[in-house]
């Protein structure tokens, strides 16, 4: 059974930077827009919410993170970002909740 938003949202974690890059290699990790909610992104995402998706991704608020964004991150391993497992994915903001 799909876990609801709210619960979703009690699964947002913090990590660092340096944890998150190991997902890179297998393609699983996923960059969504600050502007988004976390949880509620990754609930379209688990839920296969297709059409909302593809709007997401092709107005560059959904996917892969940029080659540009990645070496940045590079510099600082330490910087901490939100992340929400919804498998195989690893979706991740570059915005910290303020509610955790």
């Amino acid at each position: 059974m799909l876990p609801s938003k709210e619960e979703m949202a009690l699964t947002i974690d913090e990590a660092e930077w340096g944890d998150l890059r190991a997902h890179l290699g297998r393609d699983g990790l996923i960059l969504v827009d600050d502007t988004l909610d976390l949880a509620d992104t990754a609930h379209k995402v688990a839920a296969d919410d297709v059409q909302i998706i593809q709007k997401l991704v092709e107005n560059g608020m959904l996917g892969k993170p940029s080659e540009a964004k990645i070496r940045i991150w590079e510099e600082n391993k330490n910087r901490k970002f939100a992340m929400l497992i919804v498998s195989p994915y690893v979706l991740f903001q570059e915005k910290i909740p303020t509610y955790h």
